[in-house]
């Protein structure tokens, strides 16, 4: 079997993989990045990147409805979701294509295969043998799904295949009121849905503050959505048109919803089937590969990174997962905080948030001083019909240090980056307050709630 040796192995390429191999080539590595699917993996193909712009159109669908706010009377307008999913793959093809000219033309050696260890320090991949000095495992996730009667039935859509969806659902039910869960909700009620989202947990957006996650749920009630919280899938069965109709079990009752159409949207799993980490002697459990702060696995040349390794799975902290990684393989340090993380969630309107929540605070024995505003004061919010929103923001009470920034209303991802740029720099209340913020700016809700600490 033909041998080929170089610097690093990368298996995966979604932001983590092909992100670390444009690095380390740019080090001066010799790098092979191993693709058994899609340039740009989950992200790109079958997550960020189209729910965004599904997220794009349903936003664009929601202003029209509005529409005589702005005096635009008698308006009328018909949505080709056709159209829709081609914009979609539009946007997709023209990213990965840019990720594909990158690699070539930093002389990264693309092999369009998936790989598997063979022992520690070799993989195969189509009838070829690999070999380098450092191994990066950077495969990501696949949609998880509940243990449940007809959790397989071919009427269950998970998030990757409901983008392929070629028409908007007359009525969607969701299974699982998490970032994934609330996004579909949220754009397939904008584009005319009837939607239901079952919730095991007591709130939605379990990872979010409790006063974020109640705020949005009743921003989209208010749109139609239903909301059951505290809700147990039990089983899906199929009516005599075939639809499918969930079982759930609430506060001691047993009910049942149908609808046309129905998404899983319960979390994700890493993805390590296939890839003989027993071969190599990597340490994994259900939850994903074992690492350490470097990202090393038990095995000192062998690092993973993003999704598989469970710990955060976020693109972003792919991505930066990878850089710390490959720094360690340079020897190089950095000053990476993976103790602050900004997440969004892309719901309208849209909720961000980086650091600990107000409970995370308590749990900790934490004493905190806590500031809030409304997006309803806010005059940039106002002027763009967007009044509906919350800040707040979580202070250490001895020495005012910034520990959390919770946030919904419009602009709320860029509002929560804000906040993490600011927690990097270990910014305290009296700092904070000496910053000059731009008027009008939604970003004033900040200084409100700054100056609302209590």
């Amino acid at each position: 079997m033909e041998t080929i040796k170089s610097d690093l192995i990368i298996i995966g390429a979604g932001p983590g993989g092909y992100e670390t191999a444009l690095k380390a080539a740019g080090a001066g590595l010799n790098v092979t990045l191993f693709n058994g699917g899609r340039l740009g993996g989950t992200c790109l193909n079958e997550g960020c990147i189209p729910t965004k712009c599904l997220c794009r159109n349903a936003e664009v669908v929601a202003t029209l409805r509005e529409a005589d706010a702005f005096g635009l009377a008698n308006l009328s307008y018909e949505l080709d979701y056709n159209k829709v999913v081609e914009r979609k793959e539009a946007v997709v093809s023209q990213l990965r294509d840019g990720v594909a000219f990158l690699l070539k033309q930093a002389g990264v050696n693309v092999v369009e295969a998936f790989a598997r260890f063979v022992d520690e320090a070799s993989v195969e991949a189509d009838g070829k043998l690999y070999q380098a000095d450092n191994i990066i495992i950077a495969t990501g996730s696949d949609s998880r799904s509940l243990p449940i009667p007809g959790a397989d039935l071919e009427c269950v859509y998970d998030s990757s295949r409901i983008l392929d969806i070629e028409y908007v659902p007359e009525s969607l039910t969701v299974i699982g009121g998490g970032v994934i869960g609330m996004e579909f909700a949220s754009i397939f009620s904008s584009l005319g849905s009837k939607v239901t989202v079952i919730e095991f947990m007591k709130q939605i957006l379990p990872p979010f503050d409790a006063d974020i996650a109640k705020r949005l749920a009743a921003a989209l009630k208010k749109k139609g959505v239903k909301i059951i919280t505290s809700a147990a899938a039990q089983k899906i069965e199929q009516d005599e048109a075939y639809r499918p109709v969930v079982t759930y079990e609430c506060k001691g009752k047993q009910e049942s919803v149908t609808s046309t159409n129905l998404l899983m949207a319960v979390g994700r799993k890493p993805r390590l089937e296939g890839l003989g980490l027993e071969a190599a002697g990597v340490k994994f459990t259900p939850k994903g590969i074992v690492v350490d702060e470097h990202m090393r696995t038990n095995r000192p040349h062998i690092y993973a990174i993003g999704d598989v390794n469970g710990l955060m799975m976020l693109a972003h902290v792919a991505s930066f997962q990878g850089e710390h990684a490959l720094n360690h393989i340079l020897g190089r340090r950095d000053e990476i905080r993976f103790d602050l993380v900004p997440s969004a969630v892309f719901t309208l309107p849209e909720c961000g948030m980086v650091g600990l929540t107000e409970e995370q605070c308590r749990e900790k024995g934490i004493e905190v001083l806590v500031g809030q505003s409304f997006f309803r004061a806010n005059g940039k919010s106002l002027a763009m019909n967007e009044p509906d929103g919350l800040v707040k923001l979580i202070f250490r009470k001895d020495d005012g240090l910034l520990l959390g920034a919770h946030i919904m209303g419009v602009e709320a991802a860029d509002l929560a980056q804000q906040c993490c740029d600011l927690m990097n720099r270990r910014a305290t209340l009296s700092e904070m307050r000496s910053i000059i913020f731009s008027h009008p700016s939604v970003s004033e809700v900040l200084m409100a709630a700054l100056h609302n600490v209590k």
